[in-house]
């Protein structure tokens, strides 16, 4: 019977953790994961929790080891354990994952606020969004409507186009700045 992480000595466990992060920073993916085994579940369900939606917070752990493999040899162990470097990570990433959510229904709810009063003082100039919308690159302008107007997830939009999840949702981040910067600049105007 495997031997579960809550009956291993605390110290033995930092340092198993600490040694297989010597050996991801060497590039061993084996490593990564037998890490990954020691903490998804832990991982799982503080994004769980936090998020409270369990696709989300199963490609949130990916994220996380993900990340965790492209920067190992930024863990210090005298700052803290593995353990505690990943749950950090995790928080964080969950916490900023379910205020973008909220951001996007915000969006969703903006406009369609503004499809349905245009007339309203308080709705969103349609013109200027169409305006700035029209500025993005093609591509981004497609993967911001299928986001927001068709209602598709990440996870859904990598699996259409073919493309990582994290690529999908960097290009996301960067379109709606883009949006943003357009909106601000054509309201300075």
């Amino acid at each position: 019977m495997k031997q579960s992480q809550t009956d291993v000595d605390p110290q033995a466990a930092d340092a198993i953790d600490a040694a297989l992060m010597s050996r991801i920073v060497a590039g061993d993916r084996r490593a990564l994961s037998e890490l990954y085994e020691r903490h998804a579940n832990r991982l799982y369900r503080l994004a769980a929790r936090i998020l409270r939606d369990d696709h989300e917070a199963e490609d949130l752990v990916h994220d996380v080891f993900l990340e965790a493999w492209r920067t190992a040899n930024s863990f210090e162990p005298r700052r803290g354990s593995v353990r505690t470097w990943l749950l950090v990570r995790m928080r964080s990433r969950a916490l900023d994952r379910r205020s973008s959510a909220r951001v996007r229904r915000t969006l969703l709810g903006v406009e369609v606020d503004a499809m349905a009063s245009e007339q309203s003082q308080h709705a969103i100039d349609v013109a200027l969004l169409r305006r700035a919308m029209r500025e993005l690159e093609h591509g981004r302008r497609d993967l911001l409507e299928l986001a927001f107007v068709r209602g598709f997830t990440m996870r859904e939009l990598a699996h259409k186009l073919g493309i990582p999840i994290g690529t999908v949702k960097s290009r996301v981040a960067a379109g709606l700045s883009n949006v943003r910067r357009g909106l601000w600049t054509q309201q300075a105007a």
